[in-house]
């Protein structure tokens, strides 16, 4: 069984190119979309309206903006790396963002890998395909 990919974007057409570019790049994962930091923390621990999600069945990987509202993508991740069940879970940054700072703060929260959104829609499905491929098929997933 595939497990989900936890997308984490505010934006509601980065949303809508994300699930193109997945649909074109044969990505079969099922996208579960989270629309700020907070709920994402609710999806990842179960709490909040995902109380009844099991907190042991993680997803395969976040993909993670990084200008969320209530809680922004730093202080997911570090969430994320403090806690024992979801510290090794794989985290990609997927911004806009290029700047030095951004790209040093989340490697330094230990985010796996860190990539700009391309502006063009067919380099967007290029690095979709190139993420799925790596983490979910080419990556050996610690267990």
């Amino acid at each position: 069984m595939n497990k989900v990919i936890l997308l984490v974007e505010d934006n509601p057409d980065d949303v809508e190119l994300t699930r193109l570019a997945f649909d074109e790049a044969k990505i079969a994962n099922q996208l579960v979309v989270v629309g700020d930091g907070a709920e994402a923390l609710d999806y990842l621990f179960a709490k909040g309206n995902y109380a009844d999600r099991d907190p042991n069945e993680l997803p395969s990987i976040v993909l993670l903006d990084l200008n969320l509202p209530k809680v922004d993508g730093r202080e997911v991740l570090q969430a994320v790396r403090a806690n024992p069940l979801t510290k090794t879970l794989p985290v990609v940054v997927l911004t806009t963002s290029t700047e030095p700072f951004d790209v040093e703060a989340s490697y330094s929260l230990g985010v796996n890998s860190y990539i700009q959104k391309p502006v063009d829609f067919e380099q967007f499905v290029w690095a979709v395909k190139q993420v799925g491929l790596y983490w979910l098929v080419l990556n050996h997933a610690r267990t």
